[in-house]
């Protein structure tokens, strides 16, 4: 099966295509008139760990016990 099926040849198979998407993860993208209009994708649930998002972000701190942003403290100047 492709990845990229139209309307009418979705609407026949569209539980085989839902069954695929299910058990490999693939995304199935249904398209009117050869333009994409639809994608069905599996369920993931909405939970990320939120260190995933800030993996990579810190390159190198040189002093990581020091103040954080002490110049910008006009109290300290």
């Amino acid at each position: 099966m492709d990845s990229t099926v139209s309307k009418s040849k979705f609407k026949p198979k569209a539980l085989e295509y839902f069954r695929r998407v299910e058990e490999t993860g693939e995304e199935i993208v249904i398209t009117d008139n050869g333009r994409p209009v639809l994608k069905i994708v599996p369920y993931r649930d909405a939970k990320p760990d939120p260190r995933v998002a800030l993996r990579g972000s810190v390159l190198r701190y040189d002093r990581p016990t020091g103040p954080v942003a002490g110049d910008d403290w006009e109290t300290l100047k």
